[in-house]
């Protein structure tokens, strides 16, 4: 009983301090791995790899240097390694002047300083570094018996364009978004801010999968105690492989088991920047178009990056539309449970009779039928998420159409309730980060179980219980319902509910405490 007990605690409590953490398995190869660097060595590890290319050649010169170049096929560009590595190597040098005195000792300082042409051109000396090097799709030279290498960047693998992100797709505005490579996605922050207080740390993550990561802020700008945890907690992460940014979510969130999304995320780099801007830090990790952005707060995942760029009304619009859909969308199911069990005085007389009309001949209390209808558009949901795009439509329509009015006609729910989870479905589409419309949904169902309990009684100690949750709750020393509690007024008037123009905002939000408040507004 002990032992299962163990399990269960191991499983579910988080321990105090540094997250207890899985160790990685040993491999009989890193015993090589703090061997002295030579090609040799690195040929045994790596040939069994089918995908690793190995080409000899010999460097001319009085003595003939055997020389061994060692890539990744389908990593590496291969016109690159021809035209600027192997051709001034092995054609190139027959008369050049520095030939005559390149020895085995000097012949690394002398390749990199007048043999060849790159830019991304570096000595290494550590047998992981080189490793590394490979695998990251970069070429590496070795040089007969030296204990030193070259390293020469030539990465060219086939990667997708740049495309407007799916899930954050709008009318007015930059319409490019992050792809699957980390030098890509640098790249498109850097034309977004051209200054040079704007830093980007490179990190690798996964024991085995060796994951690059970089983490961006503006260093005028951020919170150097925010910069200086995001950082702790990122070397912290001991795990085999980081394949996502949702591993990272998990392991560095302050409350891992709140259902509320505790880290901003995006795809596109102008929310990035707007985000850098305001004092947060990112988080960019190679092989994902996903970015997250810390510390995060709740209106945020009800804000989105259109509201700037269209004017100020509009935006207040959209923005009361969105909030108005997740209010709607949390307490639509459980107010009508409420109100037709419970607290039928409330409802005039003639849509209670109404109510009452289509109620008749269906047996199951309101309680189960809303349960029943939410579990059956949660199945819906999923469905047409992972069926393939066109189908997936499809079953979704359809699939809620047939099934909605085959259990009217069937008498097995109410007409009204099936317009109750109609409108919820709908409301919780208004709400732009789909963690956010998960936790939602996940909500709805203790409200509906309350409300079929406790009536309105019911519905309003869940409430509160998510309010204190959320008071509770921070994203890196944070409060999560910043600006609301603590109240800071010029932030709720700036860029909250409503947003304030262009012209007035002349300094940042007061979200969270940055080094440089004022911004440029007019005046």
């Amino acid at each position: 009983m002990s032992s299962w007990m163990k399990m269960l605690k191991d499983l579910t409590v988080r321990p105090k301090g540094e997250r207890r953490i899985r160790k990685s398995p040993s491999f009989s190869f890193e015993e090589d791995m703090n061997k002295p660097l030579s090609g040799q060595t690195v040929k045994e590890i790596l040939s069994k790899s089918s995908d690793i290319v190995f080409r000899e050649f010999s460097f001319p010169g009085k003595s003939r240097i055997p020389c061994m170049l060692v890539v990744v096929d389908g990593l590496v560009d291969k016109n690159i390694l021809d035209q600027f590595v192997l051709k001034p190597l092995m054609v190139d040098l027959n008369h050049h002047p520095e030939l005559e005195r390149v020895t085995l000792s000097n012949v690394i300082e002398i390749t990199i300083q007048n043999f060849l042409p790159g830019i991304e051109i570096k000595k290494i000396s550590k047998m992981e570094e080189a490793v590394s090097t490979i695998l990251s799709g970069d070429a590496v030279i070795f040089f007969g018996e030296s204990t030193e290498a070259i390293s020469i960047g030539a990465r060219g693998w086939a990667n997708r364009g740049v495309n407007e992100p799916i899930a954050e797709s709008i009318v007015k505005g930059p319409h490019e978004g992050f792809t699957e490579t980390l030098r890509i996605n640098t790249s498109l922050l850097r034309r977004k801010i051209k200054h040079p207080s704007l830093r980007i740390i490179s990190l690798k993550l996964g024991d085995i999968s060796n994951t690059e990561l970089v983490v961006t802020y503006i260093e005028k700008i951020a919170n150097k105690d925010i910069v200086s945890e995001v950082l702790l907690r990122l070397s912290k992460i001991k795990m085999d492989s980081v394949i996502d940014v949702g591993y990272i979510e998990e392991m560095i969130e302050d409350f891992p088991y709140s259902p509320f999304p505790q880290i901003a995320y995006t795809e596109r780099p102008d929310v990035l920047a707007g985000k850098l801007l305001e004092g947060k830090v990112g988080i960019i990790l190679d092989g994902t178009p996903i970015v997250l952005v810390v510390p995060a707060i709740l209106v945020e995942f009800l804000n989105v990056n259109e509201d700037y760029y269209q004017r100020a009304m509009t935006a207040i619009l959209s923005r009361f539309v969105r909030y108005v859909g997740a209010f709607v969308a949390v307490v639509a199911p459980s107010t009508y449970i409420a109100v037709t069990t419970f607290h039928q005085e409330i409802i005039p007389t003639d849509l209670l009779m109404s109510i009452s009309a289509g109620r008749q001949g269906v047996p199951f209390p309101a309680l189960l039928e809303a349960l029943t209808m939410t579990i059956v558009l949660e199945i819906l949901q999923e469905a047409g998420l992972r069926l393939p795009k066109p189908i997936g439509q499809t079953i979704g329509i359809v699939g809620a159409l047939i099934i909605g009015d085959a259990a009217v006609n069937a008498g097995l729910v109410s007409p009204l309730m099936v317009i109750i989870i109609g409108l919820t479905a709908v409301a919780s589409y208004a709400i732009p980060y789909y963690d956010l419309s998960l936790a939602v949904r996940l909500l709805r169902f203790p409200l509906m179980i309350l409300a079929g309990i406790l009536g309105f009684f019911g519905v309003a100690v869940g409430l509160y219980a998510i309010l204190i949750h959320l008071l509770g709750l921070r994203s890196f020393g944070v409060p999560y319902t910043s600006p609301i509690a603590p109240l800071r007024v010029r932030a709720l008037l700036q860029d909250t509910f409503v947003r304030a123009p262009w012209w007035a905002l002349k300094r940042r939000p007061q979200l969270i405490d940055v080094q440089e408040p004022r911004s440029k507004g007019k005046g």
